[in-house]
This record gives C-alpha cells, sequence and structure tokens, in this order.
C-alpha cells in the first residue's frame, strides 16, 4: 500500500518533467494546423510550407483535361500563295498555257483552299473553286495548321496555370545571376501550373515546381477568376487576357475552358472593352489591307469558325501561324482550329466577351480603332 501511494504522488512531477523535455521533429508530413505534440521542423516543415502553395506529393492535377483532337479536323486543303501576284485561271487548260487569267490576286500574305488537282505533262494544278485553276509554281499546297488544343475543366483550378511559349529549361532560384539550371526541359505548349511568383532582377518568375522557376516572359498564364466582369448578369462570359495572350471561358460562374490565343499586333490592338457575340459564321474569307500602299495585304479562305464580337474583330480558326500566346493579328482574336471549333460550338449569340488589359498598356481611345480584320 505504501509503494502505490508513493507512486501515485510522483505522478504529477513527471508530468511536469515531459513538459519542459524538448520536443521531438515531426514526421515529413502536411500538417494543415500547427502541431503542438512535435516541432515543425525540416522535411515536415519543407512539406506543409509547399502545400501551403499549392505543391503536394503527389501534385494535384488540374482538373482538366485536352480537348477532342477531332475538333481540329476541317474539310479543307490549305495552300500558301507565293510571293507576288497570282494568276487565277478558268480552266486547267488556260492554267497549262499561263494565259488569259480569270483574275489576279493581288500581292500579299494570300492562303486559298483547293477542292482537286490534275496533273498534266508532269506538272500539277489546283482547282481551288469551280472554274479557277492555279499551277503549282504559285502556291504551296498541303499546309500542316497548328494541332494545338485547350483544356476543358470540370472544376476551377485552386491556383493559376500557364503554357511554356518555346523550349525552356527551369532553373533552381529565380534571377539571371547565379543561374542553376535543372536539367529539366519544358516543351513549347506544355501545361504548368503556377504557385508562386516573385520579382527578381527586373523580370517576373514563377514557380512551377519544389524547385523549378521560369522566367515569366517564357510563358502566358490563366488567372481563375470566377467574379464575372461588370454588366455581366447570367455568368456566361468569354474572358481575353491581352497582357497574358489567353482567353478563358466561364459558364455559370466556373471555368470551363481555356487556351492560348493571338491578339492584334500594336497598332492594330484587339481593343479592351465589354461585347456581345454579334454573328457566328462557319467557314468565311477574309481580305483587307491597312496600309496605304496596302504592303500589309491579306487574302485568306475558308477561315472556319468565326464568331464576331467588335465590328470585324471576332474570335476565328487560324490555320497561317502556331505562335498563339504571341500577338499575331490585325485585331482578331486567333486560335488553333480544334479551339475555335470548340468556341464556336459552346457560344451563342448574345454572349459576352470581356477583353481586358492587366498590364494596362493598350490603348482605350475609340478613336484609335478602326473595324479591325485577322
Amino acid at each position: 500500500m505504501v509503494c502505490a501511494i508513493l507512486a501515485a504522488a510522483a505522478l504529477p512531477a513527471r508530468a511536469a518533467e515531459a513538459q519542459e523535455a524538448p520536443l521531438g521533429v515531426c514526421l515529413p508530413e502536411i500538417y494543415r494546423e500547427i502541431p503542438q505534440t512535435c516541432l515543425l521542423a525540416g522535411p515536415a516543415a519543407a512539406l506543409t510550407d509547399l502545400a501551403a502553395i499549392g505543391i503536394t506529393f503527389p501534385r494535384r492535377p488540374l482538373p482538366a483535361a485536352q480537348i477532342p483532337a477531332e475538333l481540329g479536323v476541317v474539310p479543307y486543303y490549305y495552300a500558301k500563295v507565293n510571293d507576288g501576284p497570282a494568276k487565277i485561271f478558268a480552266s486547267a487548260e488556260d492554267a497549262v498555257r499561263g494565259k488569259d487569267a480569270k483574275r489576279i490576286l493581288e500581292d500579299g500574305f494570300n492562303y486559298v483552299t483547293y477542292i482537286d488537282s490534275l496533273e498534266i505533262d508532269g506538272k500539277r494544278y489546283y482547282l481551288i473553286a469551280p472554274g479557277e485553276w492555279m499551277r503549282r509554281d504559285q502556291i504551296q499546297p498541303n499546309i500542316v495548321y497548328s494541332p494545338f488544343r485547350g483544356l476543358e475543366f470540370s472544376a476551377t483550378p485552386a491556383n493559376a496555370f500557364g503554357w511554356i511559349l518555346w523550349p525552356v529549361q527551369s532553373q533552381r532560384a529565380p534571377g539571371l545571376n547565379d543561374v542553376r539550371l535543372t536539367g529539366v526541359w519544358y516543351a513549347k505548349q506544355q501545361v504548368f501550373q503556377l504557385y508562386e511568383r516573385v520579382e527578381q532582377d527586373g523580370l517576373a518568375w514563377y514557380r512551377i515546381g519544389p524547385e523549378e522557376w521560369v522566367a515569366a516572359r517564357d510563358t502566358a498564364v490563366v488567372f481563375p477568376n470566377t467574379a464575372a466582369p461588370e454588366g455581366v448578369t447570367n455568368g456566361r462570359w468569354i474572358d481575353v487576357d491581352l497582357e497574358q495572350q489567353t482567353v478563358a471561358v466561364y459558364e455559370d460562374n466556373r471555368l470551363v475552358f481555356a487556351t492560348l490565343v493571338s491578339t492584334g499586333v500594336p497598332g492594330w490592338w484587339t481593343r479592351p472593352g465589354l461585347f456581345k457575340i454579334e454573328e457566328k459564321v462557319e467557314t468565311t474569307y477574309m481580305t483587307g489591307a491597312f496600309e496605304a500602299d496596302r504592303s500589309d495585304f491579306y487574302y485568306l479562305e475558308d477561315v472556319p469558325y468565326t464568331l464576331y464580337f467588335d465590328q470585324a474583330r471576332a474570335f476565328h480558326g487560324t490555320y497561317w501561324h502556331d505562335y498563339f500566346g504571341t500577338e499575331q493579328s490585325h485585331g482578331c482574336a486567333n486560335l488553333s482550329i480544334a479551339d475555335s471549333h470548340w468556341l464556336f460550338n459552346w457560344a451563342v449569340l448574345g454572349d459576352w466577351v470581356y477583353v481586358h488589359d492587366r498590364s494596362g498598356q493598350t490603348p482605350t481611345d475609340p478613336s484609335l480603332y478602326g473595324e479591325g480584320g485577322a
């Protein structure tokens, strides 16, 4: 009995000693709250800090998938017209002789589509429309257009994401000095998730992995924002980010699609503002010139899946370049053919289009804008 009493009396003292003893380091896992029973340090602290900015192990994937490849298939064969005025003939026989042109296509940035071809005496001739033929020495047939496809989302992601614009190797830390490369290369148009942004050496840098950084100038990013722009009351809008050269589509205030875009180059900017889809055209031709000497003349046949939203400015499929994520157009919003097809299927007349430039560099003075073009 005495021994039992003595042992009971010793318990409080031992508890006090335990409380004063230093805590052990926490096991390496993610802690949602500051633990009371262990010291948050070492691997446990590193994992918890990374989780706070969205980096987990295994990595949390985007709730998204590429849109189907078949959306990028069109029933056209595209051909680039060579430099110089091009003759178009009324028959294959006239094309063989090279005389009596039906019409002349002005010198410029020109593409046509063809529906058939013939070989005569070892030379090939192309039917570009009923009663219109061109010679092989005038065109470059079988133009391969971009296979790029954006992402369709099942839920709005928790963090920003984007695409690499050209091949780049990530760094272990941000900055231009004391560069330590990771050996990890990212391909053109490869998707990444953005976890942190810092300014270093006069540039913005993005953390895309635990110890991986890339320069913001090598990327195009979507910053999800499910709050509708002022004036949008139905929860449906298309967000065009001029600074980032990205498009994000929202339905019921939820991100449903995102991709790269190419908007107007300086001088032919895509105008900021809130607009509506005014017209849907499955295929059309586009032509025009803006310089007084017509040095920028263009003629583009069978431009697919066009959605006009601001005079001649429109979303449309683009087969003549694969530089999405950079400014390229005369004011239109260039998309890959697959992306323009997805957007064409989704959009209805009257849907909102919100064009904005978070950098503030795109002018807003209406007098600086004409009708726009491709």
